[in-house]
């Protein structure tokens, strides 16, 4: 029994590899405004998830925020982690006033005077380029689904990450975490025995 579960979750391990490469795909061909592509991508497993999953734990102790260390378990807990980010800072010059600024140019004033603020992210950011990292991310968790890997979309995790100077030039990054197990570790309740 010992033999056949170590073999068994060394395939599934392999498995959930393979469709974060899936992911990372359907991320990148995802549909984007005006064709133009500000999405940065990244798949880690092994130390470097381990790495942000420490981070978050440490966020958490630091803010007092809980539910970054319940994720950074879950991260911990993983067989691999999709990073999917997105320069919110370029623009399309299409002056839409959906970032919340008269212009593009004053979109690139306000993001600027924001790099010194002590935020989890810097903006105001494009709002098609924000669209696009939603539709991005979309995209990568319906192959994971289509595949039946377990995940979850975690804000947190790409706070973390962004900290670690990952996905440099983001400037909004999520992490989206996967497993292979009998039991799903983002939502189930541990079973009391």
């Amino acid at each position: 029994m010992a033999r056949y579960r170590y073999f068994s979750m060394s395939v599934e391990t392999e498995a959930v590899k393979t469709v974060a490469g899936l992911m990372a795909l359907a991320a990148r061909t995802a549909p984007k405004a005006c064709g133009l592509d500000s999405i940065a991508i990244e798949i880690v497993t092994g130390k470097e998830q381990d790495r942000i999953a420490e981070k978050m734990i440490q966020i958490a102790k630091d803010t007092g925020v809980v539910f970054f260390r319940i994720n950074g378990e879950q991260v911990k807990a993983s067989d691999a982690t999709v990073l999917i980010g997105v320069n919110g800072e370029k623009t399309t010059g299409l002056n839409c006033g959906g970032c919340g600024q008269v212009s593009c140019i004053d979109m690139a004033k306000a993001y600027a005077a924001a790099k010194s603020h002590k935020t989890d992210y810097k903006g105001p950011n494009c709002i098609f380029k924000i669209s696009d990292l939603g539709i991005a991310v979309g995209s990568a968790v319906k192959t994971a689904s289509i595949h039946n890997v377990d995940n979850r979309v975690m804000y947190t995790a790409g706070v973390a990450a962004m900290k670690l100077g990952m996905l440099k030039g983001c400037s909004l990054v999520y992490g989206i975490p996967l497993k292979a197990s009998g039991r799903n570790v983002f939502w189930a309740a541990p079973v009391e025995h």
